[in-house]
């Protein structure tokens, strides 16, 4: 593992040394043309994997996928510098419909179904640019990873927090997107239904191949699924690695992991001071 500073990576093998999936390089992004929220942020998402990005609020974790979507230009902000490669081919400054098209499909933070329809016309919403005739068989592919929902013929404003973000998921399925870029799916779950979904999410990964960009505040639950991770602070990458080497970072442990074993430092210690002292 390395922090974002150092320069001595070992050799990369032929594997990872071939072109991501998905690249984004060095990004700016502004709000209401003032407000700098990304200062050079750098990552990339190996085609078939999962990759957790993590941090606390107001680190610029949502506002990355936001940049990667193209759905920015809902909120005033902008890419001012750097680029995003996607499969190949520049994508910052596309529309979202056509990033979707192109294979991408982001899940909200806060599930953002529709209320008033019924999880059947939530499914067939996330299909809708697609024109083949297996619209249906999908749909019966979701059902088969969340089986509750087959269950649920009502308003999908009744469901439950699980069921609704296992709606979220099962919407981004039906677009058969290269990538899933998830915002926070832990959100207002319990441990038990954070398991549930954080294992269903890894078996959709392994089953289908489906490429995961996934946010998260809660980083045990993210790193128990990912191959690799990325760490920001302040609207940059400070520390990345493979989830193992964040899992025994003493660091990540305790900023990030409830503390480091028997060694667990004092909240009193103002451990954001140190943090961002030691790594920005």
């Amino acid at each position: 593992m390395t922090e974002a500073t150092e320069l001595n990576r070992p050799a990369k093998t032929a594997a990872q040394a071939a072109a991501p999936l998905l690249s984004v390089h060095n990004i700016e992004v502004v709000y209401d043309k003032v407000i700098l929220v990304l200062r050079g942020l750098s990552l990339e998402v190996p085609k078939g994997a999962i990759v957790a990005l993590l941090g606390a609020n107001g680190a610029g974790k949502s506002t990355t996928l936001k940049a990667i979507s193209g759905l920015l230009k809902t909120e005033d902000g902008e890419v001012i510098r750097g680029e995003i490669i996607f499969d190949g081919e520049r994508i910052n400054g596309i529309d979202p419909d056509k990033i979707v098209r192109r294979g991408i499909f982001q899940v909200m933070e806060g599930r953002r179904i529709i209320a008033d329809m019924t999880s059947i016309e939530n499914l067939k919403l996330g299909a809708f640019t697609r024109t083949d005739n297996e619209i249906a068989a999908d749909i019966d592919m979701v059902f088969r990873y969340f089986p509750r929902l087959k269950e649920r013929t009502g308003l999908a404003g009744y469901l439950s927090g699980g069921e609704q973000q296992m709606l979220a998921i099962g919407r981004a399925l039906m677009a058969r997107p290269k990538m899933i870029l998830m915002d926070e799916p832990s959100m207002g779950l319990s441990p038990l239904l954070v398991k549930e979904v954080f294992g269903i999410i890894k078996a959709i990964n392994r089953d289908l191949g489906v490429t995961i960009l996934l946010v998260e505040q809660n980083a045990r639950a993210a790193l128990s699924v990912a191959s690799h991770g990325y760490i920001m602070e302040q609207g940059k990458v400070v520390l990345d690695g493979t989830a193992d080497e964040l899992r025994d970072n003493e660091d990540v442990k305790e900023f990030y992991l409830g503390g480091a074993g028997d060694q667990r430092k004092s909240f009193k210690n103002l451990k954001s001071f140190k943090r961002r002292k030691r790594w920005l």
